[in-house]
């Protein structure tokens, strides 16, 4: 009692601000555990969001490594990183442990592809924060099959867009995809295999559009840790920084979709 009548307790109390926000279930968030796929641009973003907002127990998993063009969107990277070619992974773990003392990170650098079904059926929630198809269309399949709500998030340039994927029901990101994502998914991607034989062309990328990005992305999960079922993002959220706009865009189950038919 005298700890709370004490002058300044409250602006002691790191999360003060969100327990004035009724729905909001900060033990839960606390204990929840997140599979954060990808550990660049993005996931720079959604990491330090999850770690702000009290997400405590974060797997950040990314075989790639620190490069100086990562350096003007990506919170955590140093130049020293990008000099010794630092793991993103581990660069990340490090950044989230900085600011949320009580986290404790996993980082994984490795391939998500080669973790196996396991580390979906570990976490509570996943985040895709990815630049290629092969690796969202991996992620999105197995968080399905598992039950796992997936949130994922894209950008180009000064658009960007956020998807939430709640099994048993609802579209998944493959319900979404057109013929064109099919054949590039056949393809081989730097970041997905060893054995290189095509490169996806590299995406204009800026910082605001990024941080918009992934701002929605762990709102989402909030929602969804807290039971706020009621208004979690249900379609395709889409965001045009250039043209000052967002709309939901509708996605329907689609009937042929693989995901789906492989729980029926």
């Amino acid at each position: 009692m005298e700890d709370l009548l004490r002058v300044g307790a409250i602006d002691d109390d790191r999360f003060d601000r969100s327990k004035r926000i009724g729905w909001l279930d900060l033990e839960a968030v606390g204990r929840a555990k997140v599979l954060m796929v990808g550990a660049g641009a993005l996931g720079n973003e959604v990491a330090k969001c999850l770690a702000l907002s009290g997400f405590r127990h974060v797997t950040i998993v990314d075989m790639d490594r620190v490069v100086g063009s990562n350096l003007n969107r990506c919170l955590f990277f140093s130049q020293e990183d990008a000099k010794n070619r630092a793991s993103k992974a581990d660069v990340v773990a490090r950044g989230i442990r900085s600011i949320s003392p009580g986290a404790s990170p996993i980082p994984i650098s490795d391939r998500i592809e080669s973790l196996g079904p396991s580390v979906f059926d570990e976490h509570d929630i996943v985040f895709g924060c990815l630049d290629n198809i092969q690796a969202r269309i991996h992620v999105n399949s197995h968080a399905y099959h598992a039950g796992k709500v997936y949130i994922d998030g894209g950008m180009e340039g000064f658009v960007g867009r956020v998807m939430v994927a709640r099994p048993p029901s609802g579209a998944c990101v493959q319900c979404g995809m057109n013929r064109s994502h099919a054949r590039v998914a056949q393809l081989r991607f730097s970041c997905t295999g060893n054995d290189i034989v095509f490169h996806e062309p590299k995406l204009a990328a800026e910082i605001t559009t990024t941080s918009v990005i992934s701002a929605i992305m762990v709102r989402e999960a909030l929602k969804v840790v807290s039971h706020k079922d009621e208004s979690v993002l249900a379609n395709t959220f889409y965001y045009d920084g250039q043209r000052n706009v967002s709309e939901e865009l509708e996605v329907p189950v689609a009937p042929d979709c693989p995901v789906h038919l492989r729980r029926t």
